[in-house]
């Protein structure tokens, strides 16, 4: 028996629960990705993660070549390629490992349809019927399998992360285990045609600084998981300072499964202490989004609490376009997006500062925040993107009411006090001194001919006034709470201010 693994977000070969299924139940396993163009021809021809995922790629045919086999490399529409591909090969099943977005739910259902009914989406046959099987890999629990008591999704994220740990301690070891695939590799057959992954310039796209940022691939994974194992004892006491050395740097690895989340949460199960406890409870978060994206899928391009899909939002092109270059007058919101710009990467802190500028101190509709962020982030995943840009806005899943907002000048000087992030990203800053680096109008004019920043010219005065923004917030908030019999009173207000 032959059958045909279909690798997308799951570019490795260790801990695979499809490749080990495809080699525990069949003779002889082929491989392949696609690069598929419904995904890739919106994309600019310079983007990041076309050059990763091919270095991924290229990195996992090399480590199928060492086993006997190699990858085929497919570039086309799924619905076309795969069952082409599955029926030149002769299999009797196609392998795959779930996804979660809507999107590829439909692509997948699509695929199946074509291979299970033995047609192509043309209606010509190919010969013979070819199951299609996926399994649960990209995540520890999925969909439906963490529920409350009552047997219902979870909306707000701290009972579901004690439902989550609790669950993951009855947990039997043997059904969170590794997919082990070294015993099996015997079964892994060479492709009966030669294939070598593409170049870039095949694939239509030009060559980014991608090189000098991140080590990709399943070793680039290894090598950061080696390093952050190091460094997580430190994890909670620095992962919200930007200039720090806090974070795991796994985030588009863990996005593009060139690392298994079941080695990441069981060393951090394992290690325990308060470092992997912060550290598990962001994986946590992770599928608390792919599972509200799998229960609401109506969450992509609306309000998950439906009565802010009434927000009257502000239709401001220029504080649109100063936002996304970099040009707040804002230094730690500034920083933030010219991280975004240059490399591709943005610190978790500056997310939900950058969100909640865009939609609370600009008041512009945190959907244009979304889409911008899902144009240029290297570890772009839909469901944390979208869960991360509602919980800033206050429309998503969260248990603190509207009325959190963040203030960006406190933000700066608790999480980046001495100014170092900011003086890497808006160098013009770099000779402000401490006092002033956070809210630089303030220094008087003698203080700024001083430095050599004149505010107004030489960097933005802020576009916006935080104390007036946050009024035309709350506002703008209540009036969407009372129009929807969800009233809220304006005078909490007071103790609103995020610092």
């Amino acid at each position: 028996m032959t059958a045909l693994v279909w690798f997308r977000r799951d570019l490795r070969l260790d801990d695979h629960a499809a490749l080990h299924h495809a080699l525990r139940d069949h003779d002889r396993v082929y491989c392949v990705f696609l690069f598929d163009r419904a995904i890739l021809d919106p994309l600019p021809r310079r983007d990041r993660r076309v050059e990763f995922i091919l270095r991924a790629v290229t990195e996992l045919d090399a480590a199928l070549r060492s086993q006997g086999s190699a990858l085929i490399v497919r570039h086309g529409q799924a619905e076309e390629e795969i069952p082409r591909l599955s029926a030149a090969l002769g299999v009797s099943a196609v392998y795959a490992n779930r996804d979660y977005e809507p999107a590829a739910i439909a692509r997948d259902a699509a695929v199946a349809q074509a291979v299970c009914r033995n047609a192509s989406p043309t209606g010509i046959p190919y010969g013979h019927a070819i199951d299609f099987l996926d399994f649960k890999d990209q995540v520890i629990f999925e969909r439906s399998e963490v529920l409350t008591q009552a047997g219902t999704p979870f909306s707000v994220f701290t009972p579901y992360k004690n439902a989550w740990l609790r669950k993951l301690a009855a947990a039997n070891l043997a059904q969170l285990a590794p997919w082990p695939i070294e015993p099996l590799a015997a079964h892994l057959a060479p492709p009966p045609f030669d294939c070598r992954p593409p170049t870039l310039a095949e694939l239509g796209f030009t060559a980014t600084e991608l090189s000098s940022r991140l080590p990709t691939g399943m070793s680039g994974a290894q090598q950061l998981f080696r390093d952050f194992v190091e460094r997580i004892d430190d994890y909670a006491a620095k992962r919200d300072f930007p200039s720090q050395k806090g974070s795991s740097c796994l985030s588009t690895h863990l996005r593009f499964g060139t690392i298994s989340i079941r080695q990441l949460a069981g060393h951090a199960q394992a290690h325990g202490g308060r470092g992997a406890e912060t550290w598990l409870a962001e994986l946590i978060w992770r599928e608390f989004y792919q599972m509200i994206l799998w229960q609401r899928p109506a969450v992509v391009g609306h309000a998950f609490k439906p009565q802010f899909d009434a927000i009257a939002w502000d239709d401001a092109p220029e504080l649109l376009t100063a936002w996304r270059e970099g040009r707040t007058g804002y230094p730690l919101v500034d920083a933030a997006m010219r991280q975004l710009n240059q490399t591709g990467l943005m610190h978790n802190r500056l997310r939900m500062v950058a969100a909640s500028f865009l939609s609370k101190d600009l008041g512009i509709d945190w959907r244009r925040g979304e889409s911008y962020f899902a144009e240029k982030l290297l570890d772009f995943d839909l469901a944390a993107n979208n869960g991360g840009w509602q919980w800033a806005a206050s429309t998503g899943c969260d248990a603190q009411p509207w009325f959190r907002i963040f203030n960006p000048v406190t933000q700066s000087e608790k999480f980046d006090p001495a100014g170092k992030f900011i003086r890497r990203y808006v160098p013009e800053l770099a000779s402000v001194p401490d006092k002033f680096i956070h809210a630089p109008w303030r220094m008087v004019a003698g203080q700024q001919q001083a430095c050599g920043v004149v505010i107004g010219q030489d960097y933005p005065a802020p576009i916006v006034d935080h104390a007036v923004a946050r009024l035309r917030t709350l506002a703008r908030y209540g009036a969407a709470a009372r129009a929807a019999e969800a009233p809220a009173s304006i005078a909490t207000a007071r103790y609103s201010e995020i610092a």
